[in-house]
């Protein structure tokens, strides 16, 4: 398990940043982002992120990081560019996602069983 999914210093790299003046902003970005991911993987509160996939939460830091001041908006269009952006930050990761929690035994799937009673016969018969 990766202790620290993505760090401060990763960050201002991928976004070439030099300053310290976004240090907030960023570390704010980045715990949220971690929150997010742990929650998608169902994660405890004591569980850290698995390093295999400490990729996903700085690829949606950097892109949560892009989309500030287009918040909320679906696209956006100026002067004859355009961006679309995703309903979610994680949408393009949701495969990973899943693989891991398959893997992990993270998919909590009721176990299908019901139960019949025959009140004439005396005796219940379990169907899977």
């Amino acid at each position: 398990m990766a202790e620290d999914a993505v760090s401060l210093n990763d960050l201002k790299t991928m976004l070439q940043l030099t300053t310290d003046k976004q240090d907030d902003l960023l570390n704010l970005i980045i715990k949220n982002t971690k929150q997010a991911l742990s929650f998608k993987l169902s994660l405890a509160e004591d569980e850290s992120i698995p390093s295999e996939l400490a990729f996903i939460a700085l690829e949606v830091c950097v892109r949560r990081y892009n989309r500030l001041a287009n918040e909320g908006m679906a696209s956006y269009s100026q002067e004859g560019q355009s961006i679309t952006f995703n309903s979610s930050d994680f949408d393009d990761f949701e495969n990973d996602i899943n693989a891991w929690r398959e893997r992990n035994g993270k998919n909590v799937k009721s176990l299908g069983r019901v139960q019949f009673f025959n009140p004439y016969r005396g005796d219940s018969r379990a169907v899977r």
